[in-house]
């Protein structure tokens, strides 16, 4: 999985966060018998309880990415949220955005759709939006190909739920949904790659590389999260918006 941000940069932050929380604590403070400590003295302290505490590294470095991926997420909301054609599904203008990058040949991207589709149908403000994100092989590619010529055709969810019903994108489900869905030309036109390369673009600047990825509101969940930890997503984003 690709890093968010700078190299080293979860440990700057750590640090720097640890510092203010061991600066600002009683402890501290009757340690210096309320004098004000000096640079060295405090990277010492830091250091010490970081090595006393190693476990609380994990956690500070996820809200470190966590903060990242947000600022990252605020800075391309547009182009994150700007469907390719027929690629969503919902209100058109919902108040909260749910941004799905999947793999047809990913198996918890196949899992997470009904899922999704829970979702739209409970909630009648959610907008989702579809990103093509094939990264596992040459039939993810032609999957993902497949699947932006049905959303230009205004035949995405149709296609989009063929495929996935019949498992992975082998030659024959493939065509077959590219059947069921009547879709004539399924070649890699020139806009269907700007739009893959585009989707990629988006991936390296929120720090990831698998499937599936769900962006809500600021935040960015890794994985096939469920039903419970989307919704509770989509609530906290409608209430800070």
């Amino acid at each position: 999985m690709a890093e968010a941000g700078g190299k080293g940069g979860w440990k700057t932050g750590a640090l720097a966060g640890l510092g203010g929380l061991l600066i600002g604590a009683g402890a501290v403070a009757g340690y210096y018998g309320f004098r004000a400590p000096d640079r060295a003295a405090t990277e010492e302290i830091v250091r010490d309880y970081i090595l006393a505490n190693g476990e609380i590294l994990p956690e500070a470095m996820e809200r470190l990415q966590a903060r990242q991926a947000s600022a990252a997420v605020g800075q391309h909301r547009a182009a994150l949220e700007r469907p390719f054609h027929g690629a969503w599904a919902g209100a058109e203008n919902g108040d909260v955005v749910l941004v799905q990058f999947f793999d047809y040949a990913c198996g918890y991207c196949r899992t997470s759709n009904p899922v999704v589709e829970r979702l739209l149908r409970e909630d009648p403000r959610l907008k989702v939006v579809w990103r093509e994100f094939p990264v596992l092989g040459p039939g993810s590619e032609q999957a993902a190909t497949a699947s932006l010529a049905a959303a230009q055709a205004g035949r995405f969810r149709q296609f989009h739920d063929a495929l996935f019903g019949s498992g992975r994108p082998t030659e024959a489900n493939l065509a077959a949904a590219v059947s069921a869905t009547n879709l004539a030309d399924v070649s890699l036109t020139a806009d269907r790659r700007t739009e893959l390369q585009r989707n990629f673009e988006l991936a390296r600047a929120l720090g990831f590389s698998g499937t599936p990825t769900f962006i809500v509101g600021d935040r960015v969940l890794q994985g096939a999260v469920g039903y419970d930890v989307l919704k509770q997503a989509i609530g906290e984003a409608r209430a800070s918006s």
